[in-house]
């Protein structure tokens, strides 16, 4: 690992926040200056040279499966204000709706940009493109979070694929920021309501397998973004209505989402949209299936992306801090590149 040394330790200082369970360790010192002209070059570079940084401050014991968290970077984009690199238990992502509704409260709080008043707006740029950011403000604090999406675009539609365990089963593929497998609970033996989170985790993860095996994804920008991120099982209750609606993402190394999933939501407004399920404007409701927190999406505009009928999706929520963190590595710790116990 790359050094900063304080009397033979390393030193890296965080942020802590959540967004509807789903937590966020952001990056405020003590990392190495990340190099690449482009997003996707930084994104690159850190798994080429600094994944070490990122089991130090993922894994156990200093995080744990379910850590999430966020590296910010120089935007090679003008039109954003700042960029992100996403990181997890297996790697780096391309995009997360939650942690964008985090960073737009960190970035305000922080005025990495100066605040306007009751309502500030500003593009951060993900690996996967710019996103829209709009932070409500009220009484002084940073509240209510909105982003809106990058064009989200149904990929396969009732594709059938053989699953260890389950047969054949019939899923959709919807890229919302990311890829995500869909797949109705009741389909493959779950009830959402009433399955254990490990139930549920265990049949996205054979699904994600065997979608990965099976199926050669192709994003029609860009190679780094062609790959399946997860597999969001759902409720079935894709029709528009007022009540909220149940889903539960797994992704990277079968880690389980806390919240929503703001790119998942994002995903299903688009596949909504595809079916003719939702009208542009119309909001739903998507609550977590581990922890009944909520987001709430809609459809606010039709595009056309590389030939694709496309949506670009607002998704909302709320994120809170939870702490702050300075992690240490000590040389002699036999331990202290970090560890998962599966």
């Amino acid at each position: 690992m790359s050094k900063i040394q304080d009397n033979n330790r390393q030193i890296i200082t965080t942020r802590e926040m959540h967004t509807g369970g789903e937590p966020l360790r952001i990056m405020v010192s003590g990392l190495p200056k990340i190099k690449g002209q482009t997003i996707l070059d930084k994104r690159q570079y850190c798994k080429d040279h600094l994944d070490d940084f990122r089991r130090f401050l993922m894994h156990e014991p200093r995080g744990h499966k379910e850590m999430y968290g966020a590296i910010l970077v120089e935007a090679d984009d003008e039109t954003c204000a700042i960029g992100v690199l996403f990181i997890h238990n297996e790697g780096y992502s391309t995009m997360c709706g939650e942690g964008i509704i985090a960073l737009g409260r960190y970035v305000i709080d922080k005025q990495l940009i100066m605040p306007n008043n009751e309502s500030s707006v500003f593009n951060i740029q993900c690996p996967c493109g710019p996103v829209k950011v709009f932070v409500e403000s009220k009484n002084g604090k940073t509240d209510m979070v909105k982003f809106h999406s990058v064009p989200a675009f149904v990929y396969l539609l009732a594709e059938k694929i053989k699953v260890d365990g389950l047969g054949l089963i019939t899923i959709d593929i919807v890229f919302g920021g990311a890829f995500y497998a869909f797949v109705i609970d009741r389909d493959v033996g779950l009830d959402l309501r009433k399955s254990t989170t490990k139930q549920v985790c265990d049949i996205g993860s054979a699904i994600t397998r065997a979608v990965k095996e099976k199926i050669n994804i192709k994003h029609p920008e860009s190679e780094g973004l062609s790959f399946l991120y997860g597999t969001i099982i759902t409720d079935g209750k894709d029709d528009y209505m007022e009540e909220a609606t149940m889903n539960c993402c797994v992704f990277a190394d079968s880690q389980v989402d806390r919240s929503p999933c703001g790119s998942g939501a994002t995903s299903r407004i688009a596949l909504q949209y595809a079916k003719s399920q939702i009208k542009l404007k119309q909001t739903r409701r998507f609550q977590s299936s581990a922890t009944k927190s909520e987001f709430i999406a809609m459809a606010v505009q039709e595009v056309t992306y590389h030939g694709r009928d496309a949506v670009i999706v607002e998704v909302g929520g709320r994120a809170y801090y939870s702490g702050s963190s300075q992690f240490e590595m000590e040389d002699e710790d036999p331990l202290k590149d970090g560890f998962l116990v599966n």
